[in-house]
Order: structure tokens, then C-alpha cells, then sequence
């Protein structure tokens, strides 16, 4: 991957951060459904030296030249015929994709900004590549449309077809209700007989059985007198034991549907989860190997040597497939009155965040974890501003509420002080706990749960995680059954 240009970023515009972060999201979506030379055309930004600049990127190798810089007309308008057919190339692949109303948002968002005149073109080897100015969208007055191919004479053939079919449909409709020989007549007697044979028969009238007759007896027979029988004595009854002491009712270990209905008081949770690419590391490897991958050469080894090594390395079940999996099966045992929010940590400058998802809403809330994906450019991890702004979507004042941080090591995004942080959380929302799930077990986050009252769960193999995950959620007591 070579650079094309770097452009001055502009670190204090909120609109600027926000649109390179949704440009990003836009080229991972994109570089799943496009081909490798669709999806070339599309510059790659990166924050560099120390986030002051834009680094444009291209996997395209070559000298880059600037689209405006051709002098040679002919050349100049086949590079640009070339730019609209893999911008058209984008429109058709963006039709055939499965997409969420939020990807629907972004790519409507981001399509005309593609196709705006006031972007950059560079020409790498006669390839096109824009390079987005991330100002208002300047778009052509006619739009970018695709060559019109004639139809062929094939499907003339299906149109005689089809009217042919619809002719003989109706001429055979006609002959049915207007052809007297169609249709057979039902004999009368046969209609007569079935008219007998539904009618009702008299239902029989049952008497009721008579008393059977008491004869008198003579009265020159005297009844035969049995003698009474003398009755036994009766044993007096025992005494009756002692009652038992009444069993001491155990605290219930439940919670009760009415706390369940009524939701206003209940503790809110927000789960933060790391998605940079250091969690696509695999599980199955132990912590020197994986320290001399984070430090490994790849200029010196071959192409087929560096995809072999990193695919080894990153091999499922890794530390991003299996705490998505964890995080999955810990939300169903979470109390049905406790709403959660998501965090998470995917690139610079800022985490992004969800609202709170109630009881019945949690399979979005699962779906939404496991569609979790790094971003092939620009991913890192905003820990900072993730518990930053996890804090402020709770209470911790009036009510207890949790953070739950799933990570594997410290922000990379800015130098501000997060255990500065933790320590203003605890002062201003007391009853505010974090709690930490440390997967590369680096103790470089400690502060945090420790200043809020919070534990932190070291987790470095596939069944470790999974423990150390429930040992999280029920440290904060928001694990309980609802009484039956």
C-alpha cells in the first residue's frame, strides 16, 4: 500500500472527525460485496503524525499523477469513462446487498459524496482514484448513468409468447361458461334421493325405568330382632406432639415481576467492547508467541510467508470471535429489567454508542455484536472516550449502574489520562461500578475498575473467558431469575 497525498486534518471540527469515521465504516461495508478492482478507485484515508494530517492510501502500485495534469484529451476522457463505470460498477453491487436501515442511511449518505465534482482524482496507472474532500457534494448536472445496451431480439419472442398464452387463457374461459354441452345436468331424482337421505329421523322417546313394587309383608310374620352389639372401649387418644418450629424463609434469590413491570428504578448496564484489529488475535496461542507476532517483520519475509504467519496467528476461535460469543450468552442471563446500551471502540477519534435496549429489544442488541467487524484502515481502540461516554448515559447517583469494559489493552487514541478519568467518575457517580474483562492480561486499565469500585477478570483462553465473564456479570448482582 503506497500514499497518494496527505491533506491537513483539521482535529477541532466534530463534522470532519464524523465523516472520515462514516467514510471508514463505508469502505469496510463496500469491500466486502465489491471486487478488488471496483473497490480500488476509492482512496484509503488514514490519521497521521499524531492525528495533525490525512494520509490517502491506495493498494494501486505506480507513480500517482493527477487527473487534471493529462494534457493528452483523448487519454484524459478514457480514464474519466473509466471512474463512471466503476462508480456505476458500486451502484449496481449496492442494489444486490443485504442492508440494515443504518447501511441503508450511510450509503445513500456517502454515494453522491463519491460522485462529487470537487473531489480529488488521481491516476495511478491509468486506474482512477478519489480522493474525498469531505465538503458538500458538488454533483454533475447530468447524473452518472450506465451505457444503454439494446434489448435483445430474444425477449421479443417472449412477449409474442406471452400474448399468445393470454389469447388461448381467454378463448378457453369463453368456451367454458357459453358452451351449452359443458356442462352435465344433476337428474332430479338423484336430488330428491339425497334431500331423503339428509332428512332428520325422529329422535325415540326413552320412558324412565319404573320403581320396582314394594310387596307387604303378613302381619302374622314378626321380624326377626338381631341382639345389639355391645360396643368395645374406647382407648383414650394420645397426647399430641409438640408442633414444629415453623421453617425461617431464606432470602429469595429472585427477583419479583413486580420490580420487573415497574422499570423506573431499576440499574441500567452499558457493555463496552473493544473492536480494533489486535482482537482478531487467535486464542490458541500462548502469550511469547504472540508478543514476537506484534513485533514480527513482515518486510522481510515473502508475501506467501506474511499471509501464512498472520493467518496462523489469527485463527479462530480468536479473542474478537469468542468474546462476541461470550458477550451473546452473558446478555441472556442478564435480569429482564435491566436495560443495556452498547460501546464500541472501532476506530479514531471517538467510540461510538447505542441507545439502551430493553428486555424485548436484546436480539437486536445480540445481532448487533455479532456483526461486530474491525475496519481494514484506520482501526484502533478510543478506550477513553468510550468510558467517557458510557458514564454519561448513566445515573450512579440515585440508583446503582454498571459498565462492563471487554478489551485486550489500552487506548491508542489520544494521551489523556483514563485513570484521571475513573477517579472524576467516582466523585461525581458513586454508585457507578466498572468492571473490566482483561483479555491480553496487561494490567494496563486497572485504575479504572479499581477507582469505581470495580473488579478485573484476566481472560486468556477460550475457557477463561467464558468464566471470567460470568464471574463479571454476577459481581454485579444484575444476574437474577425472576420469581416464580
Amino acid at each position: 500500500m503506497q500514499r497518494i497525498t496527505r491533506i491537513i486534518f483539521d482535529n477541532g471540527d466534530p463534522n470532519k472527525a464524523s465523516l472520515l469515521e462514516q467514510y471508514n465504516s463505508l469502505l469496510a461495508l463496500l469491500k466486502r460485496n465489491l471486487t478488488e478492482r471496483t473497490f480500488s478507485i476509492l482512496g484509503i484515508p488514514k490519521l497521521i503524525d499524531n492525528n495533525q494530517y490525512v494520509g490517502w492510501y491506495s493498494n494501486l502500485e505506480g507513480q500517482p499523477v493527477l487527473l487534471s495534469n493529462i494534457e493528452n484529451e483523448e487519454h484524459k476522457k478514457q480514464i474519466e469513462k473509466t471512474l463512471y463505470t466503476r462508480i456505476n460498477d458500486i451502484e449496481l453491487a449496492i442494489k444486490t446487498m443485504s442492508l440494515t436501515i443504518e447501511e441503508q442511511t450511510l450509503i445513500s449518505t456517502w454515494l453522491p459524496r463519491i460522485k462529487s465534482l470537487g473531489n480529488t482524482i488521481y491516476v495511478i496507472n491509468d486506474d482512477p482514484v478519489i480522493v474525498n474532500t469531505f465538503e458538500e457534494p458538488i454533483l454533475p448536472k447530468s447524473p452518472i448513468t450506465p451505457p444503454v445496451v439494446p434489448p435483445k431480439s430474444f425477449w421479443r419472442w417472449w412477449y409474442f409468447l406471452l400474448l399468445a398464452l393470454f389469447l388461448i387463457g381467454l378463448l378457453g374461459l369463453l368456451w367454458y361458461f357459453f358452451c351449452p354441452y359443458g356442462k352435465e345436468k344433476i337428474p332430479e331424482q338423484i336430488i330428491a334421493q339425497n334431500v331423503e337421505e339428509h332428512k332428520t329421523e325422529p329422535t325415540p322417546i326413552v320412558e324412565p325405568p319404573k320403581e320396582p313394587e314394594i310387596k307387604s309383608v303378613p302381619e302374622d310374620v314378626k321380624p326377626v330382632v338381631k341382639p345389639e352389639p355391645v360396643p368395645e372401649p374406647i382407648p383414650e387418644p394420645a397426647p399430641a406432639p409438640a408442633p414444629a418450629p415453623a421453617p425461617v424463609e431464606k432470602a429469595k434469590d429472585c427477583v419479583p415481576k413486580e420490580e420487573v413491570l415497574n422499570n423506573k428504578d431499576a440499574p441500567k448496564m452499558v457493555l463496552i467492547f473493544d473492536n480494533s484489529a489486535s482482537m482478531t488475535i487467535t486464542l490458541m496461542e500462548s502469550q511469547a508467541s504472540i508478543n514476537k507476532f506484534l513485533k514480527a517483520n513482515f518486510y522481510s519475509m515473502t508475501r506467501k510467508e506474511a499471509e501464512a504467519y498472520e493467518k496462523r496467528m489469527t485463527r479462530l476461535p480468536n479473542r474478537l470471535s469468542k468474546s462476541k460469543e461470550v458477550a451473546v450468552t452473558s446478555i441472556d442471563k442478564i435480569q429482564q429489567n435491566i436495560d443495556i446500551s452498547l460501546v464500541t471502540l472501532t476506530s479514531c477519534p471517538a467510540a461510538q454508542t447505542t441507545p439502551f435496549y430493553s428486555y424485548q429489544n436484546r436480539e437486536k442488541l445480540k445481532n448487533k455484536i455479532k456483526r461486530l467487524r474491525p475496519l481494514d484502515y484506520n482501526s484502533a481502540t478510543p478506550l477513553y472516550s468510550g468510558v467517557k461516554q458510557a458514564s454519561k448515559l448513566l445515573d450512579g447517583v440515585n440508583r446503582d449502574d454498571y459498565i462492563l469494559i471487554i478489551s485486550d489493552g489500552e487506548d491508542n487514541c489520544t494521551r489523556a489520562n483514563i485513570c484521571t478519568l475513573a477517579t472524576k467518575i467516582a466523585a461525581e457517580k458513586p454508585r457507578l461500578k466498572i468492571n473490566i474483562v482483561d483479555i491480553a492480561g496487561q494490567h494496563k486499565i486497572d485504575c479504572v475498575a479499581k477507582r469505581t469500585g470495580g473488579n478485573v477478570y484476566i481472560a486468556k483462553s477460550p475457557t477463561e473467558l467464558i468464566n471470567q465473564m460470568n464471574n463479571a456479570v454476577s459481581n454485579m448482582n444484575i444476574s437474577k431469575p425472576i420469581c416464580e
